[in-house]
């Protein structure tokens, strides 16, 4: 008996869990596109995506981003777009139900936070969302990180102010530097859910 040409097994799509703020946004989400800005290796836009929503992630990673393209190929993963914008020069809009920010802020110039989170808001429908995990200045905590960037307390908070803020809170957190997974470190993170729904509506 013949048999056809071996055909090789597709790569497994093995990527980090989600954050658990990524799972806990889902039954909040209706039918619509989200923004993973920042995707790295696509943990999130992944799993988004198997829940059933159109997925666009930017990571200007050339390298992951490559990865994370690939996998999309070869699993035939539909709904999943991926693109290479450097964030800290790329202004942008559309009509998303929920956006992403997820350990992305860190990386950025301090000059652009605020343009950006301008368009994160304006190109976040009504009744939709943004999700913003970052770590912050700890003057009580010597961080173990520099990053370009990280939040005042606050300060986060004080950007969605019009917004509906389903929860705000400013908490130590462990977290895993992605050039070294077998070293986690405690960082102080502002975390924000917000709905944009006029505090005046609710």
């Amino acid at each position: 008996m013949t048999t056809g040409p071996k055909v090789e097994a597709l790569p497994p799509i093995d990527v980090a869990a989600p954050h658990p703020e990524v799972v806990a946004l889902v039954p909040r989400l209706v039918e619509g596109e989200i923004l993973d800005l920042g995707c790295g290796s696509g943990r999130h836009a992944l799993y988004l995506q198997q829940q059933g929503f159109p997925v666009t992630a930017w990571d200007n990673d050339l390298q992951v981003v490559q990865h994370l393209t690939l996998l999309c190929a070869q699993a035939a993963l539909k709904g999943l777009t991926v693109a290479t914008p450097d964030l800290n020069h790329h202004r942008f809009n559309g009509q998303y139900h929920a956006i992403l920010a997820v350990d992305t802020l860190m990386y950025l110039e301090p000059s652009v936070i605020a343009q950006l989170i301008a368009d994160m808001q304006a190109a976040t429908l009504k009744g939709g969302y943004n999700l913003i995990v970052c770590p912050m200045r700890d003057e009580q905590q010597t961080s173990p990180v520099e990053f370009p960037f990280s939040f005042s307390s606050g300060e986060l908070s004080h950007y969605y102010r019009r917004w509906h803020i389903v929860h705000y809170h400013e908490k130590l957190a462990t977290w895993t530097p992605p050039t070294s997974p077998t070293e986690p470190i405690s960082l102080r993170f502002a975390t924000l859910l917000a709905q944009k729904i006029s505090i005046k509506e609710l």
